[in-house]
């Protein structure tokens, strides 16, 4: 099957492992169920993939690893760029298949998924030839110098909600920086990653360099943790399985990247620029079904505009189009799974129960046609929850967010840094002392001022708390892929 013509069988289709540069079946001859979220079918087979596969992805590592960690940065950036090119040609069907896989209207897939992924690997296909090492000269008596190496074979495993995006933000710079890599994507979400197999064989990516393994967490996720010929392992996904993977790795003395859970606030004080955080707003807490780590799930806003914002925002929200993907006006589209859609019916269940009034939303969508059985749900607002309800503590990951008002300074830092996450956060104000107040006091990471999402490649993402370990972007990422050797040398 090729690129040109994999979304266009009305059959059920089996995706194959990319393991030393070839397109395999799993060993174990068996594959899982991978469901359409619109229509709720079955329209593709994965493989089911076990250690066996993960042991025989190091063996092709190992055999590609020497060669792949002397090749040049001028080899490896043309390399990487072409990859680039390829997915860039071929945007409307990776779109199409993110999409389809995901549950997410095809219009975001193409405007922000499948760009990023090709951004990620042109960016760390570009740091890696301005990555340089340092020097340090001990006045008389000698110089020092720091190598950076790369590690050899690492670990990335990545999520279902930007598949693709999240993925080449891992590899691209694993591989920039001279590393063979073991990958594992989301088993809900396998088909992109299966075409960026097939645009990599084209590409000329030699074989071993990268390898993608198809399978549960389980199966797959925990024999690439447990691997002690993988170095270092590089996570994003649920708190609860990034605290087993570090119970495996860390004994071992792993290299740890772990980006975690988020339970953002979206702090809006009275004095912003209301029109544009309106409709921003919209975005940081639906964006993806909500389905972003990043998303603003909890919203503060300063009681002497509350009610006018309560009635703008769920008046807006009301108007929200949930409907087919392929739809170039819908706005939300469906959730990732059927599990993960009775999670959300769950929380809005839950907020129910806490006291919370739906102001809008909180039902399941009801599509016609094609899409009658797909998983979705309304966006949802719901008020009159305390900040420190299960409801306002745990992370959902889905079309709901809450709304509350605060007085204070101190009374909005208190709810905003009350949960064990610390990923991001956003604040709405024109006043600047009272954002470099803000931003000092929050307990978290990602901190965006009068915007939401405006990323800059260069600069450090990552949690604190429970929100994860270490910095992915920029340097940070060639760093944390990479071993520091200091060389000593006596005048």
């Amino acid at each position: 099957m090729t690129l040109n013509n994999i979304l266009e069988s009305n059959e059920v289709f089996k995706l194959q492992n990319y393991i030393g540069g070839k397109l395999i079946e799993p060993i174990s001859k068996t594959y899982i169920d991978n469901f359409e979220p619109a229509t709720g079918k079955v329209y593709s087979l994965i493989p089911n993939s076990n250690i066996d596969d993960v042991n025989l992805a190091v063996i092709e590592a190992n055999k590609a690893k020497e060669k792949w960690a002397n090749t040049s940065v001028e080899d490896r950036h043309k390399i990487l760029m072409k990859i680039s090119y390829l997915i860039e040609d071929n945007l409307d069907l990776f779109a199409e298949a993110e999409s389809k896989d995901n549950g997410k209207p095809e219009k975001l897939a193409a405007k922000v998924d499948i760009p990023r992924a090709v951004q990620n690997f042109q960016f760390f296909a570009t740091a890696i030839l301005h990555y340089n090492s340092s020097a340090s000269e001990t006045i008389g008596t000698a110089i020092n110098y720091t190598l950076n190496q790369p590690i050899g074979l690492v670990g990335c495993i990545s999520p279902w909600n930007l598949p693709l995006y999240l993925f080449t933000w891992k590899i691209a710079p694993a591989l920039a920086a001279g590393n063979c890599v073991i990958a594992k994507p989301s088993e809900i979400t396998p088909l992109t990653s299966y075409l960026l197999s097939i645009v990599c064989i084209e590409a000329g990516l030699p074989a071993g360099v990268l390898n993608i393994i198809h399978g549960n967490g389980a199966d797959v996720g925990e024999a690439i943790v447990s691997n002690d010929e993988i170095k270092a392992i590089s996570f994003t996904g649920g708190t609860s399985t990034g605290a087993k993977i570090a119970s495996i790795a860390a004994p071992k003395f792993k290299k740890l990247s772990l980006e975690l859970g988020g339970k953002n606030p979206n702090i809006i004080f009275a004095d912003c620029n209301y029109e544009e955080m309106l409709k921003t707003t919209i975005l940081s807490s639906f964006s993806n079904q909500g389905q972003i780590c990043l998303c603003g799930s909890r919203i503060f806003v300063e009681k002497s505009i509350y009610a006018k914002f309560k009635n703008d925002f769920v008046k807006l929200v009301s108007e929200l189009k949930v409907g087919d993907p392929k739809n170039s006006n819908t706005r939300i589209g469906a959730l990732v799974s059927q599990s993960h859609f009775e999670k959300i019916q769950y929380y809005i269940d839950l907020a129910k129960s806490e006291g919370g009034t739906i102001l809008t939303g909180g039902k399941v969508g009801k599509i016609e046609g094609r899409c009658e059985n797909g998983w979705f749900i309304e966006p949802t607002v719901i008020e009159g929850l305390t900040y420190d309800c299960r409801t306002n503590q745990e992370e959902i990951f889905g079309p709901v967010v809450t709304i509350m008002s605060f007085e204070t300074e101190e009374e909005v830092l208190k709810y905003s840094n009350s949960t064990q996450y610390g990923l991001s956060a956003t604040v709405w104000t024109e006043n600047i002392s009272k954002a470099n107040r803000i931003v000092t006091k929050l307990d978290v990471g990602i901190i965006w001022v009068n915007t939401w999402l405006l990323r800059d490649l260069r600069t450090p993402f990552g949690g604190v708390k429970n929100s994860g370990v270490g910095r992915e972007g920029g340097f940070y990422a060639l760093d944390f892929f990479t071993e520091k050797k200091n060389v000593c040398i006596k005048y």
